[in-house]
């Protein structure tokens, strides 16, 4: 199942290796078609091309819940030039990876997400230096104050990397929560959200609204943009994160496009 999940390409010069497989692999399909439309069924919202509804590469038709999730999709298909390029449709990997993966084993994905919440990236604290402490601190803590007020799970911080086990009570109230969010696309979603900050808190109080995505995303990359500061910026590392930071953000739209629904 995480093989499924962990389809996102990141980004990043390549090394020659790379550079030897990328040669290997077959080119870009071209684009086929011209006009690109969204048509609501009795199942759901269908993307078109050209009058012929999109299909996942599981060959199921790609239907989307809401209005508004279908036309992230369509836009990224009327944005393509010449080509398709894969790296430039998120929101569709995403719901293809959903629907193909994510419907058949839902409860798989919840407990992925689960095993990140038990080594959450906001219980693993530095000890020095004080300016990292405080950041740290400043920027977590209330997202561990939400899931404890408004979830009523309790975490354990520790400093360093010596693991902590956290009480099977809180890995518990999580899972009962992951379940009211059960739906494929939202938990597809959150799963991404989840490993590309490293934490399942993260995503959690995002997808409530607790956080902002650019609060989100920053929480996420304290340590790092700490060592950027200290060290100087690696720009593989930059790009990469680039790459990562267009999955997010793919995420965010699709789980906000899942609330959009249409005027009374």
């Amino acid at each position: 199942m995480r093989e499924i999940l962990n389809d996102l390409e990141t980004g990043g010069k390549p090394d020659p290796m790379r550079s030897a497989q990328a040669s290997m692999r077959p080119p870009l399909p071209k684009r086929f078609y011209k006009i690109v439309s969204v048509v609501a069924s009795e199942a759901g919202h269908e993307v078109h091309l050209d009058g012929k509804p999109v299909l996942t590469p599981g060959r199921r038709k790609l239907l989307l819940p809401t209005a508004a999730a279908a036309g992230l999709v369509a836009a990224e298909y009327d944005g393509q030039g010449d080509v398709i390029d894969p790296a430039t449709i998120p929101v569709t990997r995403l719901a293809n990876t959903a629907l193909d993966g994510v419907a058949a084993d839902p409860q798989a994905v919840m407990e992925d997400i689960l095993r990140y919440a038990s080594s959450d990236l906001l219980c693993y604290r530095a000890d020095a230096p004080q300016a990292l402490v405080d950041r740290q601190a400043e920027a977590w803590d209330p997202v561990l104050d939400w899931a404890r007020s408004a979830l009523g799970a309790r975490f354990f911080l520790a400093e360093g990397v010596m693991h902590v086990q956290q009480p099977r009570e809180t890995i518990a109230v999580l899972g009962a929560h992951l379940r009211q969010l059960a739906e494929p696309m939202r938990l597809a979603a959150l799963h991404v959200m989840t490993s590309l900050a490293g934490s399942a808190l993260l995503a959690m109080a995002t997808e409530a609204g607790v956080l902002a995505p650019e609060e989100a995303w920053s929480a996420a990359h304290i340590d790092e943009d700490w060592n950027v500061e200290q060290w100087g910026e690696d720009h593989e590392a930059a790009a990469r994160r680039t790459a990562r930071r267009q999955d997010f953000d793919a995420a965010v739209s699709l789980l906000a496009a899942l609330d959009k629904k249409p005027a009374a």
